[in-house]
């Protein structure tokens, strides 16, 4: 089958004169059509240009037009300005601050600034070389390619360095101050960017915008309280020994009971150098490989305060924590100091696992146990703190304290009686930065401290547990180094008391309770030890205080 007009006839496909791909008077052009060649390669007047074309072949740039025609100036020729004398080397840019001299000289008056002549990386083009456009510029200079050319704006893509200077406006970020290649003193177009290597850029400017957390100091919330200082790390005594390893040391135990007699000195050096995390191991270790309870052979092998002390160091701090606040209950008193002791110095976290470990050891919930032998508001404020529901946001609402502040004035101090209530709700619901800048508020409002007023409001042991609750939140290190320093006041040394606190803080704060003990009572807590206790009882108790100051 064929279609009309296929194969092609003449004037169609091959092409014929007049047809594409063009013949004679087509395409390659031909005399006097674009471009104006009289065949293809281009002659001379065509594209690409030949000789007196444009761009220039050798012998420079076009010829100027003939004076007086368009573009040829003036009939008369441009007036003179007296640099007929001045050497012409030709373009150079070195020479430039020379000739803004001879310049000057010849116009009387101008005085350049050599700055103004500061040549970008890799200088001016060149000027035109024989033969066409001038020879492209240095590395870096206008028009050069990058080194190293981004595809998406100015940052390296992956696999490319840091871009160098590149062309007009490719300023990268954090390189403030360069000048745009090839224009002196130009300014950057990307200005320093802070946190690329730029200087800090100030926060925009718009006035009176209020601050989004108007509470923190600095922003018109008011003066932050003065706090105790917040050590930052680990300031603990006790720390984890490197290596530990607790089959091996189930063994140390192992030899320190055999035969004989107890090698109690070696039980002190391996438990007073061993963090929490592994004594407690070494307890399966020693059933694993001897097939008997540690805990019995302690038990039976030691006595007396020792034994006690090096019980307690056996246990998990959850553990301890919950039989502490158990043995504070039950029986015939209650240890109230003890229960507030725990629940106002451990975190929600913390209560919630006592919490937890107390119901399943103890078969009862701590709620019912502190019910059933305590009463009043004393009750209330044990049961609230048990909760483990206080807010710990570090963050403080300046406002919020003042009016909690106002809140405890007008409970307390300003009303005939006492609205336990709400100190309860205060003290037991607000995060512990916040109740400090309450505590600050409330002596700049009534000139007395909270301590003060508590002691006046309140007495029993509601008033020694909000006493409690107040100087463990105003300052904990300084709350357990006053505990510490009653226990061994006076003729007997209470040392459940002595033991739980040692045990429970050697891993956390012992060395700011040591400062604010020496600082608060005159004599180290390590002298106040050696002074009140004895035997391998005092010695397992140094290991934890872990030096004198």
């Amino acid at each position: 089958m064929s279609y009309p007009g296929y194969p092609p006839q003449a004037g169609g496909y091959p092409q014929q004169p007049g047809s594409y791909p063009p013949q004679q008077g087509g395409y390659p052009p031909q005399p006097g059509m674009y471009p104006p060649q009289p065949g293809y390669p281009p002659q001379a007047g065509g594209y690409p240009p030949q000789a007196g074309g444009y761009p220039p072949q050798a012998g420079g740039y076009p010829p100027v037009p003939p004076t007086g025609s368009w573009g040829g100036g003036p009939p008369a020729g441009y007036p003179s300005i007296s640099l007929d004398n001045l050497p012409n080397p030709g373009f150079n840019p070195a020479n430039l601050p020379a000739m803004a001299n001879q310049i000057s000289a010849a116009m009387g008056g101008f005085t350049p600034n050599p700055s103004m002549f500061t040549q970008a990386p890799g200088g001016y083009p060149a000027a035109p070389q024989p033969g066409g456009y001038p020879a492209a510029p240095q590395h870096g200079g206008y028009g050069a390619p990058s080194p190293n050319p981004q595809q998406y704006g100015l940052y390296p893509q992956p696999g490319g360095t840091m871009p160098q200077a590149q062309g007009p406006g490719m300023g990268y970020p954090g390189q403030p101050g360069q000048p745009m290649p090839g224009y002196p003193r130009a300014p950057s177009p990307n200005p320093s960017t802070p946190g690329y290597g730029g200087a800090p850029a100030p926060m925009p400017g718009y006035p009176k915008v209020p601050s989004p957390n108007p509470s923190m100091p600095g922003y018109g919330g008011g003066a932050m309280p003065v706090v105790p200082a917040v050590n930052r790390g680990f300031r603990g005594t006790i720390k984890d020994f490197p290596g530990a390893d607790p089959l091996r040391d189930a063994e140390v135990l192992r030899k320190a009971m055999k035969g004989f007699g107890t090698d109690e000195q070696a039980i002190i050096e391996l438990l007073g150098s061993r963090s929490n995390k592994q004594r407690v191991p070494m307890l399966r270790s020693f059933k694993t490989a001897y097939g008997k309870d540690l805990i019995k052979d302690l038990h039976s092998e030691l006595s007396g305060d020792f034994r006690k002390l090096v019980m307690a160091m056996m246990k998990t701090p959850t553990e301890l924590d919950a039989d502490e606040m158990h043995s504070a209950i039950k029986g015939a008193g209650t240890d109230e100091a003890c229960l507030i002791e725990i629940l106002s110095s451990r975190s929600n976290a913390e209560i919630k696992e006592i919490t937890r470990f107390y119901k399943t050891a103890h078969k009862k919930s701590l709620e019912d146990s502190i019910s059933g032998d305590t009463s009043g508001h004393f009750r209330r404020l044990l049961i609230s703190l048990a909760q483990g529901n206080r807010d710990e946001r570090e963050t403080v609402d300046i406002s919020l304290a003042k009016q909690d502040a106002q809140a405890l004035y007008a409970a307390g101090e300003n009303k005939l009686g006492t609205d336990e209530s709400k100190f309860n709700a205060i003290l037991c619901a607000r995060s512990k930065p916040h109740l400090r800048a309450v505590f600050h508020e409330y002596q700049q409002m009534c000139g007395r401290d909270i301590e003060k007023s508590i002691n006046r409001e309140m007495s029993g042991d509601l008033e020694s547990g909000m006493l409690a609750v107040v100087k463990c939140i105003k300052n904990t290190p300084a709350y357990f180094a006053e505990r510490l320093y009653k226990a061994m006041r006076g003729a007997g040394t209470k040392d459940t008391t002595l033991i739980r606190i040692m045990v429970t803080r050697s891993e956390v704060d012992m060395l700011d309770i040591r400062q604010e003990y020496v600082k608060n009572y005159g004599k180290s807590l390590y002298t106040h030890i050696s002074g009140d206790t004895s035997g391998d009882y005092k010695k397992l108790l140094l290991k934890l205080c872990g030096g004198s100051d």
